[in-house]
């Protein structure tokens, strides 16, 4: 299902990024929720998407993810 606004992202996803990254996250997975849409896998590809967005641009620097 898609997500509308950053708090409703699931719970990890929320205690471990920052908020632009949370952006990133969730607008990527909401682009890829759309296009697999009827794939019995719709939610991994989304949320694997999503994770590949986020690590485009943030990098993970001990316990928290900072832009690169």
């Amino acid at each position: 299902m898609p997500y509308r606004t950053n708090t409703a992202l699931p719970a990890a996803v929320r205690k471990h990024l920052p908020a632009a990254a949370q952006s990133i996250y969730r607008e990527a997975f909401n682009h890829a929720w759309k296009t697999y849409s009827g794939d019995p896998r719709q939610d991994e590809i989304a949320h694997r998407t999503a994770w590949a967005a986020v690590k485009r641009t943030f990098r993970k620097a001990g316990d928290i993810w900072v832009p690169k």
